[in-house]
């Protein structure tokens, strides 16, 4: 219940100070990360610029768009400015997202800005001078870059640079080039007239690489965001020699990696200590789906202690992806920002709210030219900047009380642990290949090719999901490259008679609350449809390296839609978030004893009188030795500060 004028007048001096403690901390964050000697000491904060121009944006709209960041956002903590991708491509009639020819290469089939946009980069300086600008804005400069080599360069047959030595890459007696380190049938899935893997096992496809991000550091990028590598795209091996890049460089460039659809913790400890950020969902928009989607996906990387987990030359974090708040843009547009968001206010504090508490990276995708007072004044509340960079014990709560608040009635339900909310339904999907419930699928009738997944038809006596593998009729020049690329891998069908194979990861890019099913479509030599069933009982794909699976599907929505989150704080305070994604009104209750429980070793909440500030309401409670209650809007958070203290 509410104090006393007394006491509510102590709390706010109280808030007042801690809200001024937030701020030095802050203005001090640079020093502290650099005096830590650690890279992504903290979830790294800055902006993007994808939700808001898509691919579209020039130097101009760009530098202006970062005196803004500098000015309004630095002082809390947003260091970085990130071009998103395809800065290379010419903004011209014809061009679009998944376009083929448009794009500015050179001799050595590197990737250099669109001089017609970066008009500073004439001359081949590439984004030497606007990194320059960031800089003396006291900002950091990032770029996004797509996974393997472009397929223009790739049919220019551009030679490969060596970096190391100078000139063309050589060896054995001869000079290499793009068609021999491109693998086509390696297209990144959903941009697949872009780009294609290299083949980091040749000589000649790492000196490619190599040649890449030397190129960027030289540039003088302080952010890489590296994508079609991980998720249902996942390459291990161009993840794993980027990293090693990376080190070589005579300065620290942060390295992310995206996206992540059908990401699992088994799938982000191959890749954490490899990278400072992994994106853990597909495209984040503003969809509200989108933003619930990442509640089970962060209580599972939360439970698996990924959060701040060691990384490249520091520390590594999930990334619930970019916040798209304020003016923004529409996924694959040829547009800029031309909307405003359509999350409404609660759905944006719920999604700051867990982006704070899971310890996300904070990368803000709106407009800043645009930059409305209610947005401004979420991405920069001081008590979830402080709960980002600063809290500990960060995990999923799972003992509350929830009571759905109606004008007929009240009707209350206890929220525990529960594998109930499941239905009987299955997906398919993919995998870590070392998911132990990978190792499920055996050969039931090799005359027909017939391979089954076995493992919930045992459980519940339903009958096995099947695929049927088919030797595609290809020409002899087809058949002979087929033998020599997938020797003992075979097309998949859903029928034994069907005309069409099954392909592991979607062709179009994914939002956070999709997942990758399969998808079926002609036969044809790609490595997506091609498939490889090991004596594990593992069916492993040859585009990702990823493992089918069949996964329940989950309700569209539980019965008890609410979810709650805590942490502790630096200077002994607790935070406790409650998240009302049910379509009504909703009163979250928890006990001080069972918040206790959970979070062990924090022995002063046992019997402790806590006073606590609810950060939405602005509402002082307490002080209380049972629990804490409050009535949560529809698709809104709580969030309370509690200090306790032994009576």
């Amino acid at each position: 219940m509410s104090g006393s004028p007394v006491e509510r007048a102590g709390s706010t001096r109280f808030i007042f100070f801690f809200i001024v403690l937030i701020n030095l901390s802050f203005l001090s964050l640079s020093i502290e990360a650099r005096s830590s000697g650690q890279h992504a000491s903290f979830p790294p904060r800055g902006w993007n610029s994808y939700d808001s121009f898509c691919w579209t944006i020039s130097e101009a709209e760009f530098l202006q768009s970062a005196e803004i960041v500098s000015k309004r956002l630095l002082p809390h903590g947003y260091q970085y400015v990130v071009v998103d991708y395809l800065w290379y491509r010419k903004k011209v009639e014809g061009a679009f997202v998944d376009s083929l020819g448009f794009d500015v290469i050179d001799e050595w089939g590197r990737l250099h800005p669109d001089p017609t946009r970066w008009p500073s980069s004439k001359g081949g300086k590439g984004f030497t001078e606007v990194a320059e600008k960031v800089h003396r804005m006291g900002l950091k400069f990032g770029i996004h870059v797509m996974g393997g080599i472009s397929t223009q360069a790739y049919n220019a047959n551009t030679l490969v640079m060596d970096s190391v030595k100078g000139g063309a890459y050589e060896e054995s007696g001869r000079q290499w080039r793009a068609k021999d380190i491109g693998i086509k049938e390696k297209a990144c899935a959903w941009m697949s007239h872009g780009f294609m893997s290299v083949n980091t096992k040749l000589g000649a496809g790492k000196a490619f690489l190599r040649s890449l991000y030397r190129q960027y550091a030289e540039w003088g990028v302080d952010f890489i965001k590296h994508d079609c590598v991980f998720g249902t795209d996942f390459n291990i091996e161009e993840i794993t020699f980027v990293s090693e890049v990376l080190k070589e460089l005579d300065r620290p460039v942060l390295y992310s990696i995206s996206p992540g659809t059908s990401v699992t913790p088994t799938l982000a400890k191959e890749v954490s200590h490899l990278v400072n950020m992994y994106r853990i969902t597909g495209d984040d928009w503003d969809i509200w789906k989108d933003v619930v989607s990442h509640f089970d996906i962060s209580r599972d990387l939360s439970a698996s202690s990924m959060i701040g987990a060691l990384g490249l030359q520091g520390k590594s974090w999930p990334d619930l992806d970019m916040l798209p708040l304020g003016w923004l843009t529409d996924q694959g547009s040829n547009i800029g920002p031309h909307r405003a968001c359509k999350l409404n206010l609660e759905e944006q504090k719920t999604q700051m709210t867990l982006w704070s508490i899971a310890k996300s990276p904070l990368m803000f995708g709106g407009d800043v030219r645009n930059l409305d007072d209610a947005t401004y004044n979420l991405i920069t509340n001081p008590t979830l900047l402080e709960i980002n960079h600063y809290s500990s014990n960060n995990k999923e709560f799972q003992y509350f009380t929830a009571r759905r608040v109606s004008r007929n009635n009240h009707t209350s339900y206890p929220h525990h642990p529960t594998g109930n909310n499941i239905s009987t339904k299955h997906a398919f999907g993919l995998t870590s290949c070392k998911e132990p419930k990978a190792n499920t699928w055996s050969i039931v009738d090799k005359n027909r090719g017939q391979i089954c997944w076995n493992q919930y038809s045992t459980e519940k006596q339903e009958k096995p999901f099947c695929l049927y593998n088919r030797k595609v009729p290809l020409a002899s020049e087809e058949e002979t490259k087929h033998n020599q690329l997938f020797q003992g891998k075979v097309h998949l069908q859903t029928n034994y008679k069907a005309e069409s194979c099954l392909g592991a990861s979607s062709k179009q890019k994914l939002t956070s609350k999709d997942y990758s099913r399969g998808a079926l479509s002609p036969c044809k030599l790609d490595a997506n449809q091609m498939w490889e069933l090991h004596s594990n009982g593992t069916l492993e794909n040859s585009y990702s390296g990823l493992c089918a699976v069949l996964n329940p599907v989950k309700a569209e929505a539980s019965s008890n839609g609410v979810r709650s989150w805590i942490a502790t704080g630096r200077r002994g305070e607790v935070y406790i978030a409650f998240f009302n994604l049910n379509e009504v009104k909703t009163t979250v209750t928890a006990k001080i004893s069972d918040i206790a429980t959970a979070l062990r070793g924090k022995k002063n909440l046992e019997g402790a009188s806590c006073k606590s500030h609810e950060l939405w309401s602005g509402k002082d409670f307490g002080p209380t030795k049972d629990s804490v209650s409050i009535q949560v809007e529809s698709h809104g958070p709580a969030l309370f500060v509690l200090h306790c203290s032994q009576a």
